[in-house]
């Protein structure tokens, strides 16, 4: 690429920035970086700037990019606009081209990948199928979102922490690409969905490669790292230290800058390639030449904006934006903060947009309009004014203030009259409300919360009841991240951050307590610590205590109810079904087993946090707990909080269901039968419990038993997969072939994408004697799950039968290597070595 010639204007820029005292030390530093060749020594790769908002980051950030500009290099510009590395390699692209570059195999794998995703987010939830054997046995869909939002495939999250622990989450994602595997042509397409930086920073090293013959450096600026470290951080490591991706360039040179200091877990160790510019408020010195530049320079004004923003770049840049000629003649020393930053803007109007904008946590056109008190046709016109001014950030979707212009505008407005304040966040809540109820369509909770842009309504709604102090919001709130605790680590850290952020603007102390507490728990533990401290403030029932609506009349089941089968249920009346509609072992809805929940508990004063958390709230609590708990495999800790969640809502036969679910997967078979006998009393049409009622039947040597509780399960719910698939083994055990293929092949065709339902059709082929169609089932079961040891064993025991010893030998060895204590498929495979030595 040929070296463009400078023109006019840009030579007297480069002058006046030559002669500019602001940040002259850490332009040096960068400025002479260009001059040491990058096998040097003393070259430094990494720039990182960091410090606290409104310090002029991104000013100094724009500073080095026309720096290097001027040195020939190619430069690209990536900010939070960027949701996770896919987007940030987008933004390099188009900046390159901008400069005569053209990165077209990059360019094509984004477009590749943009498909492909769209493809996998309307499949993604079938595909994170939990193994049913040996798994979690609830929380399937919190798991699939899980997943997702640690693969980056739920748009605008990146790669964060989520719900579960590493291993879970590692389980989910290879559950997913088997998934995708068998929709998708090829591999690559799937790991454009489940790891696109594997497939895309290979390209983007070539083209970088490419480009680094034409150019003298290359510097790509990642600014606003506080929002996109946390998915770009250890990217960039691995690009710039670790063979992962091909090799860069050295004259490739990478600046962030981000409110936070350099993470030393990840950096920690490779200070020679990294310069860190800390940046604090200007000096008086660099605040005058500021000041100078923008042709301020009467003492009396230059002091007094001293005076006001305490040297702070984007007050400095605002206040001498408005070119003032004098300061006020009668200084008033309780001025507020908001006539220090708009002193010298006279327009009423803009004035005014200026405080009624501050209000939201971001805006857009529409926002600005419910938040605006101006004629319909200068809302237009204002907002984009707000736009452009030095203390709003537009270069994303939304504009948003910067922090330390807002909370003093907020201030303003709250103190000078409280009134006032409150009806206008009510007035924005309701605008917020109506949007997200207009949204809803008729969609179900799970539905909703997977929804980001209907998160963001709910949020903003929240946020604004806070602020005018809605006497039932934190009951609502904390209700809320209950539910958003289910949802993952992201989305329960918006929720915490939104107690923060209202309890700060609203001046309630109360509100910024339970976020201290809370942001502490998420911080240590993630969301189950959170509802691990939230349950930490419910007052525990004392021994005798027994809740409104209690069981105590009704003895429990006795050994006759355990040892025989259900039949005496049979003639209860019953409503509509309850059945799970999640993928899972035996998948339960949140809505299934949340209790009847009292409205918001009101606040009245400063109260603690347990005092919001309504009985039917903590055992809603409990119950979340005890799914995250499953998902971990942990049952036994899941039984501790259903248990709890049962004595705070003994009629609520969702969590008796669960209960005995749980038990079940523990093998406790008679507490199983007490739970889930007692659910089906409470609610005769639950078909889960019914369900899952029929699979301990089974496990205690019943069949006949099983079938009751079983065609029970199936007659409320024709479609209930898990049911069809636990019913075939019954009719296994009674020798019933031909039903017991019938119910899988209804199974597998209800549910294509399970690979326990395509295992088990397998074996009835076997056991029929049809080994070659067996084959076909065990395939499609290994392609939708690479890892799923049964198939494998059954798999080889087919191949055997149809005279292939050594493919036998292949599967069992390999279902031995995932699970080396399976004993069924050892003793398969003595069978096969045996008959191959005799």
């Amino acid at each position: 690429m040929a070296q463009a010639r400078l023109s006019m204007q840009q030579i007297v820029q480069a002058r006046r920035r030559a002669g500019l005292v602001a940040r002259s030390a850490e332009r040096e530093v960068f400025r002479g970086n260009f001059d040491l060749p990058p096998d040097d020594d003393r070259h430094r790769f990494l720039f990182h700037v960091h410090g606290d908002a409104g310090v002029g980051k991104t000013f100094l950030v724009r500073e080095f990019e026309q720096m290097a500009r001027e040195r020939g290099a190619l430069t690209a510009y990536v900010d939070e606009s960027a949701g996770g590395v896919p987007e940030a390699l987008a933004a390099i692209c188009r900046q390159a081209a901008d400069q005569g570059l053209r990165f077209k195999e990059l360019e094509k794998l984004l477009v590749a990948h943009r498909e492909r995703r769209h493809e996998a987010e309307l499949a993604a939830l079938a595909a994170l199928d939990p193994e049913p054997e040996g798994g979690p046995s609830a929380g399937g869909l919190a798991l699939a979102r899980a997943g997702l939002a640690g693969l980056g495939l739920i748009p605008g999250v990146g790669a964060f922490t989520t719900a579960v622990d590493p291993a879970q989450l590692a389980q989910g994602a290879d559950r997913l690409r088997a998934g995708l595997g068998a929709r998708f042509r090829s591999h690559e397409d799937v790991r454009l969905v489940v790891s696109p930086e594997s497939v895309l920073t290979p390209a983007l090293t070539e083209e970088l490669a490419g480009a680094a013959s034409s150019v003298p450096w290359i510097v790509l600026f990642f600014d606003t790292y506080e929002r996109t470290g946390p998915f770009l951080d250890r990217w960039l490591h691995d690009l710039m230290t670790t063979d992962r991706y091909g090799a860069l360039p050295a004259n490739v040179v990478i600046v962030t800058a981000g409110q936070h200091p350099f993470d030393t877990a990840v950096w920690g160790g490779l200070s020679d390639l990294v310069t860190v510019v800390p940046l604090a408020p200007f000096t008086d010195a660099e605040a005058r030449s500021l000041l100078a530049d923008r042709g301020v320079t009467a003492e009396p004004v230059v002091t007094e904006v001293l005076r006001l923003t305490g040297g702070l770049p984007v007050l400095l840049s605002t206040l001498a934006g408005t070119r003032p000629t004098a300061p006020d003649d009668i200084p008033d020393p309780s001025a507020t903060a908001l006539d220090r930053f708009l002193k010298w803007e006279r327009d009423p109007a803009r004035r005014a947009a200026a405080v009624w904008g501050a209000l939201p946590r971001w805006l857009d056109a529409d926002v600005f309009r419910a938040a605006a008190d101006c004629p319909e046709d200068q809302r237009d016109e204002l907002y984009d004014w707000l736009g452009g001014l030095a203390f709003t950030d537009g270069r994303a979707a939304r504009l948003r203030y910067h922090d330390v212009v807002r909370a003093p505008m907020l201030r303003w407005q709250r103190t000078r009259s409280p009134r006032g304040w409150a009806e206008r966040h009510l007035r924005l809540a309701g605008t917020f409300r109506r949007w997200r109820e207009e949204s809803e369509g008729g969609r179900d909770s799970g539905e909703l919360w997977a929804d980001r842009e209907w998160r963001e309504l709910r949020l903003a709604e929240s946020y604004h009841l806070l602020c005018a102090r809605d006497t039932r919001a934190p009951g609502t709130v904390i209700r809320d991240l209950a539910e958003a605790c289910e949802q993952g680590g992201p989305v329960a850290e918006r929720w915490v951050r939104l107690l923060g952020d209202a309890g700060r603007d609203a001046d309630w102390a109360m509100v910024t307590g339970w976020w201290r507490e809370l942001s502490e728990a998420l911080a240590r533990g993630g969301p189950g610590a959170v509802l691990d401290r939230m349950l930490d403030q419910v007052p525990v029932p004392s021994a005798g205590h027994r809740a409104p609506g209690g069981l105590a009349s009704r003895a429990r089941p006795g050994p006759r109810a355990v040892s025989h089968d259900d039949a005496d249920l049979l003639g209860s009346p019953w409503p509509g079904a309850v059945t799970g509609v999640d993928q899972g072992a035996h998948p339960v809805t949140a809505d299934e087993c949340v209790a009847h929940e009292e409205p918001p508990v009101p606040v009245t004063g400063d109260i603690g946090l347990g005092a919001v958390l309504s009985p039917s709230l903590a055992a809603r609590l409990h119950r979340d707990r005890a799914v995250l708990a499953a998902t971990r495999g942990d049952y036994r800790a899941a039984v501790t909080h259903l248990r709890q969640a049962i004595r705070l809502a003994p009629r609520n036969a969702g969590f008796r269901a669960l209960s005995g679910e749980y038990h079940r997967v523990l093998g406790l078979h008679s507490a199983a039968i007490r739970d889930l006998r007692e659910a089906v009393t409470l609610t005769p049409g639950h078909a889960y419990a019914w369900a899952s009622l029929g699979a301990t039947r089974l496990a205690l040597g019943a069949p006949a038993a099983a079938l009751i509780a079983l065609d029970r399960a199936l007659e409320l719910d024709p479609d209930y997969g898990w049911a069809l698939i636990r019913r075939a083994r019954v009719w296994r055990e009674l020798g019933e072939a031909g039903r017991r293929l019938a119910d899988l092949d209804r199974a597998v065709a209800l549910q294509p994408d399970s690979p326990w339902a395509h295992c088990e059709r397998g074996d009835a082929l076997r056991a029929a004697g049809r080994d070659e169609e067996a084959l076909g089932a065990y395939d499609l079961a290994l392609a939708l799950d690479p890892g799923y040891r049964s198939a494998y064993a059954s798999r080889g025991v087919s191949r055997f039968n149809l005279g292939r010893p050594a493919d036998a030998l292949s599967d069992l060895d390999r279902a031995l290597e995932l699970d080396p204590s399976y004993t069924w498929a050892r003793t398969q495979r003595d069978i096969v070595v045996r008959h191959h030595q005799g």
